[in-house]
């Protein structure tokens, strides 16, 4: 199992946002800002502190962590076909390479070396995936599918195709290969300020320790900005109530229900807070007492007085009245319809049956009571005189008198007169009910003191009461709409009640308190409602400090898994393992061949925490501090030391990618690092991607002199996209035999401008190769001639090579003509003298083939030249 794989397990027991921050580094080496703010957002949600953004927590998947290496499997790439998706890269191209040696594919910048890069990081698990792997930003990113690749394989042999989809997880046999990045295993500054070696993985749990001591720094001191104050309640806690125990309950046992039921007072409470303070502070509680009930009694009467005056000129009584007087008005005018009847009876005076004479047949009713003493009205005898004019009655007049009694007894005329008798009283009730309530100035004054409001309320009441019944009136004559009758104002009744009791209360109050232990029990509870009246006060205050401390207690509980001690031990015991002299000798064996002869790694011992552990750490001859001295370029030498020795530790057969190994190296040390990758070349399958045409033709030149076998491929942009393969590179990246064969193609185009007739095109094609051709002139100097002897930019004279080598006048006259001719053409278009003839084509192919006949003619005299001095 490797490191990571190791580190992997372990993690899975760790908190959630402890394994999003192991996925991270394993992401990025490096975590950001944001990436901190995250954790810690999450480390607070784990402990039950909302999320405001809602962040979840990731965690590093099985798939992303590449398997051990399979030492009895061998796995070589022949191919990346079928690209599809991937940046720009030519839709459906493919990348040969060769299973065996070294191949080197050349492209220039932005030529799309990076997307082929990032299939194999993804494709064979790297350690550095951070690069993501985007679609063509030309295309519509809705209707572009997912990255994905065929590697054309050598498994032991066996060719195997392997499908790669990206964000999919990846062929397993294609983890044995191996890519190299800046962070794969790295040199960096501890905070001792030494260089030490930390294989891949360990510093991911480095980095973990350094992720739980930023954040718990920074979680102590958001405790510390959120420490809970008691100022607001500390002397309301000191008291000897149930309030103060609550709060001195906090926050072990009090919680914010116990708060809010304590700090909500009812209108009860209240009043009877209010009744306590008031009767507490009486010095004569009895005589207060008897004074109390005295108003409570006035009060009495003022109710009693306003009730019976209500009761006067209520709806009911107003629907009573009204009835009455409607009934009695219907009455009338059926008996008024009756009487128009009888008085059309023939012989009788007029206004016989109208009112005035209803009342004078009534008074003879009554008259004849006493004149006729013995009979009963109006069956008096013939010969009795009449009651009314005192003459004989006759028998007409006996039986006139029967006729009117008989009209004034009917039910229609009996009913008008009861009904008027009926609406009489009620009007009469109301028109003399006695409506006044008394408010003198003593009462008013009163009703003042106890309630502010009463007065008016009362005074309202009274106006209302003579303003209704003065209406009633005014409706029962006619004089207004019953409907228009007002409405009484409100009935101070309730309040006067309320008042009294409260009175009433009070004065029992006020009689309890004479008695010293009832006075006790009243004093303890007042003290208890007003300690319930200040925690109402400062309730804001208790909650925000309950909030504060189980803020801080989660904090607290968020501090204590921060606590870095576990992942020590588990790096400690790791480095134990890792740390070996086996190692050591590696990364020194690596550092040897690239000629760091500076730099040496020794196991040197600490104790962090009292446990020993080792680290490997770069000592400098001469004692200086590394850090100060070391540059980039020796950085990444120790860079790549420290993969090589990984990978020959790890015991893998599967071949190595190396994306711009050379990337801040010196001139030296380019030389060094590819003779490393061609001497790893004669063990592993070695790919190599870079755009320094400089380290191309090292690379070429050290895979002749150790007899390796190097392939070189290009890349470059094409109308169809980037990444397009091609087997010709670039002509300055040739040598004398390739450019003689790329400018014999050259020869091929210029020949058709020719036969086409077209002249431009011709002048421009010849004149392109005779530069060519000057170039490759100049080249052939230093490769054929001096035999690479002396290499432009090379690391040393090459002596040995001078064995072959001879300058003849033959020579020089050769390299003249050529050169000078060459020149000519090449710079024709800036001649004064006008534009020269276009040579024929056929004169270009003089020109190139005495080029390639004096290099081979220089070539057979070298092998002479050899013979002959050896």
């Amino acid at each position: 199992m490797t490191i990571i794989q190791e580190i992997h397990a372990w993690s899975k027991d760790l908190p959630a946002w402890q394994q999003d921050a192991i996925a991270r580094l394993y992401a990025n080496r490096e975590l950001s800002p944001e990436d901190l703010e995250d954790l810690f957002a999450l480390a607070k949600a784990e402990v039950g502190i909302p999320d405001a953004g809602g962040r979840k927590p990731k965690k590093l998947q099985d798939a992303e962590v590449a398997p051990p290496a399979n030492p009895t499997r061998l796995v070589q790439i022949a191919a990346i076909a079928n690209i599809k998706n991937v940046n720009a890269l030519v839709q459906g191209g493919r990348l040969p390479i060769s299973p065996t040696g070294i191949t080197a594919i050349f492209g220039e910048n932005g030529a799309g070396k990076s997307g082929y890069s990032r299939v194999f990081k993804h494709a064979c698990r790297a350690r550095d995936r951070r690069e993501p792997i985007l679609p063509n930003a030309k295309l519509d990113p809705n209707t572009v599918g997912p990255a994905q690749a065929i590697f054309e394989t050598l498994v032991d042999g066996n060719t195997n195709y392997f499908a790669w989809e990206h964000s999919v997880e990846p062929p397993e046999p294609l983890s044995d290969i191996s890519i190299f990045d800046t962070h794969c295993a790295r040199a960096y500054i501890d905070n001792h300020g030494d260089f030490a070696y930390v294989p891949y993985g360990l510093d991911i749990l480095e980095g973990l320790v350094g992720v739980c001591s930023k954040l718990r720094t920074r979680a102590t001191q958001e405790k510390a900005d959120n420490a809970p104050s008691d100022a607001a309640y500390a002397t309301l806690a000191k008291e000897r109530t149930a309030v103060a125990k609550v709060l001195s309950e906090i926050p072990s046992k009090s919680s914010r229900e116990d708060i809010e039921k304590l700090a909500a007072l009812s209108p009860e409470d209240e009043s009877r807070l209010t009744l306590l303070t008031k009767t507490l502070s009486e010095t004569e509680p009895k005589q207060k007492a008897r004074t109390l009930r005295q108003k409570a009694s006035r009060l009495k009467s003022l109710k009693e007085r306003i009730e019976t005056a209500i009761a006067a000129v209520s709806n009911d009584k107003l629907d009573a009245l009204r009835a009455s007087i409607e009934k009695s008005a219907s009455a009338k005018k059926a008996a008024d319809l009756a009487g128009e009847e009888f008085k059309r009876v023939p012989g009788q005076l007029t206004g016989t049956g109208g009112d005035e004479w209803k009342a004078l047949f009534e008074a003879a009713r009554q008259f004849a009571a006493i004149s006729h003493e013995g009979h009963n009205f109006p069956d008096l005898p013939e010969d009795a005189l009449c009651p009314l004019c005192q003459n004989p009655l006759g028998v007409d007049g006996a039986q006139r008198l029967v006729r009117f009694d008989a009209f004034i007894k009917e039910k229609v005329e009996q009913a008008a007169i009861d009904s008027r008798r009926v609406a009489v009283v009620a009007f009469n009730a109301v028109k003399t009910a006695k409506l006044e309530l008394v408010l003198d100035d003593a009462l008013t004054q009163e009703l003042s003191e106890l309630d502010a409001a009463l007065p008016a309320t009362c005074e309202a009441m009274q106006a209302g009461l003579n303003a209704r019944q003065t209406e009633m009136q005014q409706a029962a004559g006619g004089k207004l709409a019953w409907d228009a009758v007002t409405a009484l104002p409100a009935d101070p009744q309730p309040k006067l009640a309320e008042t009294m009791d409260a009175l009433e209360t009070q004065a029992k109050a006020l009689e309890a308190s004479a008695d010293e232990k009832a006075k006790a029990a009243m004093v303890a509870e007042r003290l208890e409602l007003d300690a319930r009246c200040k925690l109402s006060e400062v309730k804001l205050a208790v909650l925000e400090a309950i909030s504060k401390h189980e803020y801080c207690a989660k904090l607290k509980k968020c501090i204590d898994g921060m606590d870095a001690r576990g992942i020590s031990r588990k790096s400690t015991d790791l480095s134990r393992t890792l740390a070996s002299k086996e190692l050591a000798d590696a990364l020194n064996d690596e550092l040897k061949r690239l000629k760091c002869h500076e730099l040496q790694v020794a196991m040197r011992p600490e104790s962090p925490g009292g446990r020993t552990q080792f680290k490997l750490t770069l000592q400098m001859p001469g004692g200086g501090a590394p850090a100060a001295i070391l540059s980039e370029g020796e950085q990444r030498a120790i860079a790549i030391a420290s993969f090589l020795a990984e990978i020959k530790l790890g015991k893998g057969r599967g071949g190595v990618v190396f994306d711009d190994p050379v990337s801040s190296l010196d001139h030296r040390r380019r030389w060094e690092v590819a003779q490393r990758l061609v001497e790893e070349s004669q063990v592993r399958q070695v790919i190599v991607f870079t755009h320094d045409i400089y380290f191309l033709c090292i690379l070429e030149q050290k895979a002749e002199e150790l007899g390796a076998a190097v392939t070189t491929n290009y890349i470059r942009r094409t109308a169809d996209g980037f990444g397009a393969h091609s087997d010709d590179l670039p002509f300055d990246v040739l040598g004398t035999k390739g450019r003689i064969g790329r400018l014999r193609q050259m020869l091929v185009a210029v020949r058709k401008a020719h036969k086409d007739g077209d002249e431009d095109t011709h002048r421009a094609l010849t004149a392109q190769a005779y530069g060519d051709l000057r170039l490759t002139w100049e080249r052939s100097i230093e490769e054929v001639l001096f035999n690479g002897a002396i290499q432009r930019f090379g690391e040393g004279v090459s002596t040995q090579r001078l064995k072959e080598v001879a300058v003849s006048d033959d020579d020089y006259r050769a390299i003249d003509a050529g050169m000078s001719k060459s020149s000519k053409f090449e710079h024709d278009a800036a001649m004064r003298v006008g534009r020269l003839p276009v040579p024929h084509p056929d004169e270009l192919s003089e020109d190139i083939e005495k080029l390639d006949t004096w290099r081979n003619s220089i070539l057979e005299r070298g092998k002479q030249l050899r013979a002959a001095r050896s």
